[in-house]
């Protein structure tokens, strides 16, 4: 009889336990890490937005890959280093969490990668830009579906670097805007730049410095550019608008792609090309048109720049997930991502082996003035295939 009582009160003790033990290890659990307060808190909140409607649409709507559930956990870095680093450890050692998507600022990025190397953890670098993250930075737990400097660098040449031309390029004055230049130079060949200017984020006041690219550009013969690469609030779209360059000076502008309130500006630029990431009207593919559809049903409005890159980090961990069958081990997800091409609103991204940057199209714009839309529109000139873009490997794997 004790015998008996002592199994049936296992019994009864297994059926209590169980159902929670069984929910935890149907749990993957993400960390997602974002600038949500700071200059870059528009960036965050669409990269948030895009992650999780990414997740709902690689999964069917479940939430849910190989009987795990997908748990996200946000977490706001505030755009500083040391905030975002220790909220990684916090994530890794404190939350279990088996893999991270983030972060905005290249800063922040930079800060976190040790973390991932000591934790021995997979971060999904999105949508940091600075090309040391998958450079000399980098460590074989860092994957990133964010274009990098370089992919910037060499699709802006592809529509700017015609001989004759003269640039002054006006950047952030951090490892974004210092890398993004560092690579313009390097794929500019024929065009020449004959002016840097470093600017913090969150300048409010660009007079002086849009001076100094004023005195380096108004003599120089040829064509004259400003090249603007810029994140964060505010933007110096408007008051170069204001100083009306080309007309005073025949300086024009050139830039990339960003989120639609800052392209507001761009409707003072008609003509003005680059190349950019995203645009909600250029890709044309299933994945795409479901993100716009589904964006325009909860927000009534396009998806944006950011959107589309939380969207794609989305795609790539439900793709790696499904690869080894719900299975979390770092290795076996390592394994599973080097070459993996999955499925983005860009159209095909894959995991270059070698340094675990996803190659990608860009897009190569000039700007359309429509009414109809409240920013200058890009209208595709051509896309740029991630086969044309000779990207070099800069991690010295």
């Amino acid at each position: 009889m004790h015998r008996r009582t002592l199994i049936a009160l296992a019994a009864i003790a297994t059926s209590l336990v169980s159902p929670l033990a069984l929910s935890q290890a149907k749990d993957i659990k993400i960390a997602l890490i974002a600038s949500k307060t700071g200059p870059l808190e528009a960036y965050a909140k669409q990269t948030i937005v895009g992650f999780n409607m990414g997740l709902n649409y690689a999964t069917g709507g479940t939430m849910m890959v190989a009987g795990k559930k997908l748990v996200v956990i946000e977490k706001d870095d505030q755009g500083k280093p040391d905030v975002g680093k220790s909220l990684l450890a916090a994530a890794y050692a404190d939350d279990k969490v088996d893999i991270a998507v983030g972060p905005t600022a290249s800063p922040v990025a930079l800060a976190m990668l040790p973390v991932a190397e000591e934790y021995k953890k997979i971060l999904l670098v999105e949508p940091a830009v600075a090309d040391s993250i998958t450079g000399d930075k980098w460590n074989k737990y860092i994957f990133r579906t964010g274009r990098n400097s370089s992919q910037d660098a060499a699709a802006n040449a592809a529509a700017l670097d015609q001989t004759g031309n003269v640039i002054a390029v006006l950047a952030n004055d951090n490892a974004f805007g210092r890398d993004g230049v560092k690579a313009a130079k390097e794929f500019t060949k024929k065009a020449k730049i004959v002016h840097e200017e470093y600017l913090p984020v969150g300048t409010t006041d660009f007079t002086a410095g849009l001076q100094r690219i004023i005195d380096a550009l108004k003599d120089q013969p040829g064509r004259k550019y400003i090249s603007v690469g810029w994140s964060g609030a505010p933007t110096p779209f408007a008051k170069i608008a204001d100083l009306d360059l080309k007309k005073r000076y025949g300086i024009e502008l050139a830039t990339g792609g960003n989120i639609l309130p800052a392209m507001v500006a761009y409707k003072q630029f008609p003509d003005m090309e680059g190349a950019l990431y995203y645009y909600f009207g250029i890709p044309k593919n299933p994945v795409n048109d479901a993100m716009v559809a589904e964006h325009y049903k909860q927000f009534k409005t396009p998806p944006d720049f950011f959107t589309a890159g939380g969207f794609s980090a989305a795609m790539a961990v439900v793709t790696a997930l499904k690869k080894t069958n719900g299975d979390t081990n770092t290795n076996k997800l390592i394994d599973a991502m080097e070459g993996m091409s999955f499925d983005t609103p860009k159209g095909k991204m894959t995991f270059r082996k070698e340094d675990h940057q996803a190659m990608q199209s860009m897009y190569h714009f000039k700007i359309k003035v429509d009414p109809a839309f409240a920013w200058g529109v890009p209208e595709l000139v051509r896309e740029i295939k991630a086969e044309e873009l000779v990207i070099p490997i800069r991690n010295k794997r």
